[in-house]
Protein backbone atom coordinates (compact mmCIF):
# COMPACT_ATOMS: atom_id res chain seq x y z
CA UNK A 1 0.00 0.00 0.00
CA UNK A 2 2.89 2.19 0.90
CA UNK A 3 4.54 1.60 -2.35
CA UNK A 4 1.20 2.12 -4.30
CA UNK A 5 0.86 5.71 -2.71
CA UNK A 6 5.14 6.58 -3.34
CA UNK A 7 3.90 6.03 -7.26
CA UNK A 8 0.79 7.97 -7.02
CA UNK A 9 2.63 10.94 -5.55
CA UNK A 10 5.23 10.99 -7.63
CA UNK A 11 2.83 10.70 -10.78
CA UNK A 12 1.39 13.92 -9.57
CA UNK A 13 4.57 16.00 -9.08
CA UNK A 14 5.95 14.78 -12.28
CA UNK A 15 2.31 16.10 -14.30
CA UNK A 16 2.51 19.49 -11.99
CA UNK A 17 6.29 20.15 -12.60
CA UNK A 18 5.17 19.58 -16.17
CA UNK A 19 2.71 22.21 -16.23
CA UNK A 20 4.76 24.72 -14.32
CA UNK A 21 7.54 24.72 -16.76
CA UNK A 22 4.65 25.00 -19.89
CA UNK A 23 3.60 27.75 -18.34
CA UNK A 24 6.79 29.05 -18.02
CA UNK A 25 7.66 28.60 -21.45
CA UNK A 26 4.24 30.06 -22.66
CA UNK A 27 5.46 33.13 -20.61
CA UNK A 28 8.78 33.21 -21.98
CA UNK A 29 7.82 33.04 -25.72
CA UNK A 30 8.02 37.05 -26.87
CA UNK A 31 5.01 38.72 -28.79
CA UNK A 32 6.15 39.74 -31.69
CA UNK A 33 5.65 43.79 -32.60
CA UNK A 34 2.28 44.98 -34.08
CA UNK A 35 1.08 41.30 -33.75
CA UNK A 36 -3.30 41.42 -34.16
CA UNK A 37 -2.82 45.38 -35.04
CA UNK A 38 -5.16 46.91 -38.36
CA UNK A 39 -2.76 46.51 -41.00
CA UNK A 40 -3.08 49.65 -43.29
CA UNK A 41 -1.53 50.73 -46.33
CA UNK A 42 -0.48 54.82 -46.45
CA UNK A 43 0.53 57.79 -48.71
CA UNK A 44 1.97 61.39 -48.10
CA UNK A 45 0.02 64.40 -48.81
CA UNK A 46 1.88 66.37 -51.39
CA UNK A 47 1.64 69.51 -52.55
CA UNK A 48 0.79 69.77 -56.80
CA UNK A 49 -1.05 71.51 -58.87
CA UNK A 50 -4.63 69.97 -59.93
CA UNK A 51 -6.27 70.03 -63.31
CA UNK A 52 -10.07 69.66 -63.52
CA UNK A 53 -10.43 66.79 -66.32
CA UNK A 54 -13.60 65.68 -67.91
CA UNK A 55 -13.39 62.71 -69.97
CA UNK A 56 -16.29 61.83 -72.36
CA UNK A 57 -16.62 59.94 -76.05
CA UNK A 58 -17.30 61.54 -79.42
CA UNK A 59 -17.93 60.65 -82.79
CA UNK A 60 -16.57 62.73 -85.87
CA UNK A 61 -19.28 64.31 -87.66
CA UNK A 62 -19.38 66.84 -91.20
CA UNK A 63 -20.39 69.96 -90.03
CA UNK A 64 -21.26 70.52 -93.92
CA UNK A 65 -22.99 68.01 -95.89
CA UNK A 66 -25.89 68.18 -98.39
CA UNK A 67 -29.17 65.60 -99.24
CA UNK A 68 -29.46 66.75 -103.33
CA UNK A 69 -33.01 65.92 -104.83
CA UNK A 70 -34.92 65.83 -108.01
CA UNK A 71 -36.96 68.86 -108.47
CA UNK A 72 -39.27 67.04 -110.24
CA UNK A 73 -40.41 63.93 -111.49
CA UNK A 74 -38.85 61.39 -114.14
CA UNK A 75 -36.00 58.88 -114.81
CA UNK A 76 -32.58 58.62 -113.71
CA UNK A 77 -29.86 58.89 -116.21
CA UNK A 78 -26.84 59.19 -116.64
CA UNK A 79 -25.46 58.74 -112.64
CA UNK A 80 -22.06 59.22 -112.83
CA UNK A 81 -20.66 59.11 -108.97
CA UNK A 82 -20.19 56.35 -106.37
CA UNK A 83 -19.66 56.56 -102.58
CA UNK A 84 -16.35 57.36 -102.01
CA UNK A 85 -15.80 59.61 -105.10
CA UNK A 86 -14.29 63.22 -104.46
CA UNK A 87 -16.14 65.87 -106.35
CA UNK A 88 -15.75 69.28 -107.45
CA UNK A 89 -18.29 72.04 -107.74
CA UNK A 90 -20.68 72.59 -110.41
CA UNK A 91 -20.03 68.63 -111.40
CA UNK A 92 -22.47 66.56 -112.98
CA UNK A 93 -24.21 63.92 -110.73
CA UNK A 94 -27.08 62.34 -112.61
CA UNK A 95 -29.45 63.54 -114.97
CA UNK A 96 -33.12 63.54 -114.68
CA UNK A 97 -34.82 62.53 -117.66
CA UNK A 98 -37.95 64.95 -118.28
CA UNK A 99 -38.27 65.29 -122.49
CA UNK A 100 -40.86 63.17 -123.01
CA UNK A 101 -43.07 64.32 -119.93
CA UNK A 102 -41.86 68.15 -121.05
CA UNK A 103 -42.99 67.93 -124.50
CA UNK A 104 -46.64 66.62 -123.80
CA UNK A 105 -46.85 69.54 -121.16
CA UNK A 106 -45.53 71.80 -124.34
CA UNK A 107 -48.23 70.48 -126.57
CA UNK A 108 -50.73 71.06 -123.90
CA UNK A 109 -49.92 74.25 -123.12
CA UNK A 110 -49.75 75.47 -126.98
CA UNK A 111 -53.43 74.14 -127.45
CA UNK A 112 -54.37 75.84 -124.10
CA UNK A 113 -52.68 79.03 -125.71
CA UNK A 114 -54.74 78.87 -129.01
CA UNK A 115 -58.07 78.38 -127.33
CA UNK A 116 -57.89 81.07 -125.57
CA UNK A 117 -56.70 83.56 -128.87
CA UNK A 118 -59.61 82.24 -130.31
CA UNK A 119 -62.14 82.92 -127.22
CA UNK A 120 -60.09 86.05 -126.94
CA UNK A 121 -61.04 87.37 -130.27
CA UNK A 122 -64.71 85.93 -130.14
CA UNK A 123 -64.99 88.26 -127.09
CA UNK A 124 -63.26 90.99 -129.22
CA UNK A 125 -66.38 90.89 -131.64
CA UNK A 126 -68.94 89.94 -129.41
CA UNK A 127 -67.76 93.32 -127.54
CA UNK A 128 -68.18 95.57 -130.54
CA UNK A 129 -71.53 94.24 -131.49
CA UNK A 130 -72.97 95.09 -127.64
CA UNK A 131 -73.93 92.01 -127.34
CA UNK A 132 -71.63 91.00 -124.21
CA UNK A 133 -69.85 93.99 -121.87
CA UNK A 134 -66.57 95.25 -122.30
CA UNK A 135 -65.71 93.87 -118.88
CA UNK A 136 -65.77 90.28 -120.37
CA UNK A 137 -63.09 91.49 -123.33
CA UNK A 138 -60.59 91.88 -119.96
CA UNK A 139 -61.43 88.30 -118.48
CA UNK A 140 -60.65 87.19 -122.08
CA UNK A 141 -57.01 88.92 -122.07
CA UNK A 142 -56.22 87.98 -118.59
CA UNK A 143 -56.90 84.41 -119.38
CA UNK A 144 -54.95 84.75 -122.41
CA UNK A 145 -52.04 85.83 -121.42
CA UNK A 146 -52.15 83.48 -117.96
CA UNK A 147 -52.02 80.39 -120.73
CA UNK A 148 -48.85 82.28 -123.14
CA UNK A 149 -47.07 81.71 -119.69
CA UNK A 150 -48.08 78.19 -118.37
CA UNK A 151 -46.64 77.68 -122.31
CA UNK A 152 -43.48 79.93 -121.75
CA UNK A 153 -42.74 77.62 -118.11
CA UNK A 154 -43.46 74.45 -119.87
CA UNK A 155 -41.09 75.48 -122.86
CA UNK A 156 -38.35 76.31 -120.14
CA UNK A 157 -38.68 73.03 -118.33
CA UNK A 158 -38.41 71.14 -121.45
CA UNK A 159 -34.52 70.03 -120.86
CA UNK A 160 -33.31 67.27 -118.98
CA UNK A 161 -32.45 68.06 -115.18
CA UNK A 162 -28.78 68.17 -114.24
CA UNK A 163 -28.23 67.45 -110.58
CA UNK A 164 -24.70 69.24 -110.10
CA UNK A 165 -22.33 69.32 -106.82
CA UNK A 166 -23.09 72.37 -104.94
CA UNK A 167 -19.34 72.62 -103.70
CA UNK A 168 -15.83 70.35 -103.24
CA UNK A 169 -16.57 66.94 -101.28
CA UNK A 170 -16.96 63.16 -101.35
CA UNK A 171 -20.12 61.35 -102.10
CA UNK A 172 -21.14 59.28 -99.38
CA UNK A 173 -24.29 57.95 -100.73
CA UNK A 174 -26.02 57.21 -103.67
CA UNK A 175 -29.23 56.24 -103.18
CA UNK A 176 -31.01 55.75 -106.87
CA UNK A 177 -29.40 54.11 -110.28
CA UNK A 178 -30.16 54.50 -113.98
CA UNK A 179 -33.17 54.06 -114.84
CA UNK A 180 -35.06 54.39 -111.10
CA UNK A 181 -38.35 56.83 -112.00
CA UNK A 182 -38.00 59.17 -108.83
CA UNK A 183 -40.48 61.81 -107.69
CA UNK A 184 -40.57 65.69 -106.88
CA UNK A 185 -37.84 65.91 -103.53
CA UNK A 186 -36.95 62.33 -103.19
CA UNK A 187 -33.38 62.06 -102.28
CA UNK A 188 -30.68 61.10 -104.71
CA UNK A 189 -27.59 62.10 -103.94
CA UNK A 190 -25.59 62.38 -99.95
CA UNK A 191 -22.55 64.16 -100.10
CA UNK A 192 -19.58 65.79 -97.70
CA UNK A 193 -17.30 68.13 -97.02
CA UNK A 194 -14.14 66.78 -95.41
CA UNK A 195 -12.87 70.29 -94.34
CA UNK A 196 -15.83 70.26 -91.71
CA UNK A 197 -15.05 66.97 -89.83
CA UNK A 198 -15.27 67.86 -86.43
CA UNK A 199 -15.53 65.73 -83.25
CA UNK A 200 -19.38 66.04 -81.86
CA UNK A 201 -19.69 65.20 -78.03
CA UNK A 202 -22.55 65.47 -75.39
CA UNK A 203 -21.65 67.12 -72.20
CA UNK A 204 -23.34 66.28 -69.08
CA UNK A 205 -25.63 68.63 -67.30
CA UNK A 206 -23.36 69.01 -64.26
CA UNK A 207 -20.58 69.94 -66.36
CA UNK A 208 -22.66 72.04 -69.07
CA UNK A 209 -21.82 75.33 -68.01
CA UNK A 210 -18.12 74.84 -67.80
CA UNK A 211 -17.58 74.11 -71.28
CA UNK A 212 -16.35 76.86 -73.63
CA UNK A 213 -15.16 77.81 -77.07
CA UNK A 214 -11.23 77.52 -77.17
CA UNK A 215 -11.30 74.67 -73.98
CA UNK A 216 -7.97 72.65 -74.41
CA UNK A 217 -8.71 68.51 -75.68
CA UNK A 218 -7.00 65.59 -75.66
CA UNK A 219 -8.15 63.45 -78.22
CA UNK A 220 -7.49 59.16 -79.14
CA UNK A 221 -8.99 57.84 -81.65
CA UNK A 222 -9.91 54.09 -82.31
CA UNK A 223 -8.42 54.11 -85.50
CA UNK A 224 -4.98 55.37 -84.45
CA UNK A 225 -3.83 52.95 -81.42
CA UNK A 226 -1.66 54.37 -79.25
CA UNK A 227 -1.65 57.84 -80.69
CA UNK A 228 -2.91 61.00 -79.04
CA UNK A 229 -3.78 64.86 -80.69
CA UNK A 230 -4.15 68.06 -79.36
CA UNK A 231 -7.55 69.92 -80.23
CA UNK A 232 -9.82 72.65 -78.96
CA UNK A 233 -13.67 73.35 -78.45
CA UNK A 234 -14.33 74.90 -81.38
CA UNK A 235 -18.20 75.00 -80.97
CA UNK A 236 -20.91 74.94 -77.96
CA UNK A 237 -24.29 74.73 -78.58
CA UNK A 238 -26.79 77.01 -77.23
CA UNK A 239 -28.97 75.04 -75.38
CA UNK A 240 -29.52 71.55 -73.99
CA UNK A 241 -30.70 68.37 -74.94
CA UNK A 242 -34.29 67.85 -73.61
CA UNK A 243 -34.56 64.47 -73.72
CA UNK A 244 -31.05 63.41 -72.64
CA UNK A 245 -30.02 66.16 -70.97
CA UNK A 246 -26.33 67.41 -72.23
CA UNK A 247 -25.40 70.00 -74.41
CA UNK A 248 -23.64 69.34 -77.73
CA UNK A 249 -20.14 70.50 -78.43
CA UNK A 250 -17.97 70.09 -81.38
CA UNK A 251 -13.92 70.00 -81.36
CA UNK A 252 -11.51 70.29 -83.86
CA UNK A 253 -7.73 68.88 -84.07
CA UNK A 254 -5.36 71.30 -84.22
CA UNK A 255 -3.20 69.43 -86.76
CA UNK A 256 -4.46 68.35 -89.74
CA UNK A 257 -5.80 64.48 -89.04
CA UNK A 258 -7.11 61.81 -92.06
CA UNK A 259 -10.77 61.61 -90.81
CA UNK A 260 -14.04 59.66 -91.58
CA UNK A 261 -17.46 60.33 -90.59
CA UNK A 262 -18.15 57.61 -87.65
CA UNK A 263 -14.82 57.24 -86.13
CA UNK A 264 -15.13 56.81 -82.54
CA UNK A 265 -12.53 59.20 -80.06
CA UNK A 266 -12.11 59.73 -76.24
CA UNK A 267 -11.83 62.80 -75.09
CA UNK A 268 -10.36 64.71 -72.23
CA UNK A 269 -11.15 68.01 -71.73
CA UNK A 270 -9.27 70.12 -68.98
CA UNK A 271 -12.08 72.97 -67.49
CA UNK A 272 -9.80 74.55 -65.27
CA UNK A 273 -5.86 74.45 -63.77
CA UNK A 274 -5.85 74.88 -60.11
CA UNK A 275 -2.94 76.67 -57.99
CA UNK A 276 -0.60 74.39 -56.16
CA UNK A 277 -2.78 72.62 -53.43
CA UNK A 278 -2.36 69.78 -51.05
CA UNK A 279 -3.37 66.29 -52.97
CA UNK A 280 -3.84 62.81 -51.74
CA UNK A 281 -5.35 59.72 -53.46
CA UNK A 282 -9.06 59.59 -53.79
CA UNK A 283 -9.09 56.38 -52.06
CA UNK A 284 -8.19 58.17 -48.66
CA UNK A 285 -11.30 59.97 -49.03
CA UNK A 286 -14.47 58.31 -46.66
CA UNK A 287 -18.01 59.53 -46.63
CA UNK A 288 -19.41 60.34 -43.04
CA UNK A 289 -22.59 59.31 -41.45
CA UNK A 290 -23.22 62.45 -42.25
CA UNK A 291 -22.04 62.85 -45.25
CA UNK A 292 -18.98 64.25 -44.45
CA UNK A 293 -15.63 63.79 -46.08
CA UNK A 294 -13.39 62.22 -43.15
CA UNK A 295 -9.82 61.07 -43.84
CA UNK A 296 -7.81 58.32 -41.23
CA UNK A 297 -4.19 60.38 -40.33
CA UNK A 298 -1.50 57.94 -39.23
CA UNK A 299 0.75 59.90 -36.40
CA UNK A 300 2.69 57.90 -33.65
CA UNK A 301 1.34 54.82 -34.92
CA UNK A 302 -1.84 56.01 -34.19
CA UNK A 303 -4.96 56.79 -36.12
CA UNK A 304 -6.67 60.03 -35.89
CA UNK A 305 -10.32 60.88 -37.73
CA UNK A 306 -10.02 64.34 -39.85
CA UNK A 307 -13.01 65.73 -41.39
CA UNK A 308 -11.73 67.18 -45.33
CA UNK A 309 -12.78 69.80 -47.67
CA UNK A 310 -12.21 68.37 -50.70
CA UNK A 311 -11.75 70.33 -54.23
CA UNK A 312 -10.51 69.15 -57.89
CA UNK A 313 -10.40 65.19 -58.89
CA UNK A 314 -8.69 64.11 -61.50
CA UNK A 315 -6.56 60.71 -62.60
CA UNK A 316 -7.08 59.19 -59.23
CA UNK A 317 -6.58 62.12 -56.77
CA UNK A 318 -8.63 64.62 -54.74
CA UNK A 319 -7.58 67.97 -53.50
CA UNK A 320 -7.36 68.70 -50.02
CA UNK A 321 -8.83 72.15 -49.02
CA UNK A 322 -9.00 71.96 -45.36
CA UNK A 323 -8.19 70.13 -42.58
CA UNK A 324 -4.90 68.42 -43.84
CA UNK A 325 -1.31 69.38 -44.24
CA UNK A 326 0.92 68.88 -46.75
CA UNK A 327 3.79 65.79 -45.36
CA UNK A 328 0.83 64.02 -43.39
CA UNK A 329 0.60 60.14 -44.17
CA UNK A 330 -3.22 59.34 -44.35
CA UNK A 331 -4.85 55.57 -44.66
CA UNK A 332 -5.55 54.83 -48.46
CA UNK A 333 -6.53 50.94 -47.67
CA UNK A 334 -7.52 49.33 -44.13
CA UNK A 335 -10.06 51.87 -42.81
CA UNK A 336 -12.14 49.11 -42.11
CA UNK A 337 -11.08 48.47 -38.19
CA UNK A 338 -10.20 52.38 -37.23
CA UNK A 339 -11.41 54.53 -35.29
CA UNK A 340 -9.95 57.78 -33.67
CA UNK A 341 -6.85 56.32 -31.50
CA UNK A 342 -7.06 53.25 -32.84
CA UNK A 343 -3.13 51.56 -32.92
CA UNK A 344 -2.29 50.62 -36.52
CA UNK A 345 0.71 48.43 -38.62
CA UNK A 346 1.77 50.36 -41.13
CA UNK A 347 2.49 47.68 -44.76
CA UNK A 348 3.84 50.01 -47.21
CA UNK A 349 3.48 53.70 -48.09
CA UNK A 350 1.75 53.72 -51.67
CA UNK A 351 4.16 55.40 -53.79
CA UNK A 352 3.14 58.62 -55.29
Amino acid sequence: MKKSLTILTGLLTAVWLASLGGRALCQEKPKREGQGLPLVRVAKAQKEPLAKILELTGTVTPTRQARLASPSEGPVQNCRVREGDQVKRGQRLLTIGRAAAAAAQVTAAAEAVKEQEAELNRIKILVQSGAVPGSQLDTAKARYEGARALLAKAREMAGDYAVEAPWDGVVSKVLVKDGDFVAPRAPLVEMYDPGSLVIRLAVPEAQATEVFRGTPATVQLDAYPGKTFEGKVSLVYPDLDTRMRTRTAEVKLETPVALLPGMFARLRLTLSHETEGVVIPIDAVLVGPGGEKVVFVVKDGKAQRRVVQTGVEAKGRVQVLAGLGAGETVVTAGHEKLKEGTEVKVQEEERQ
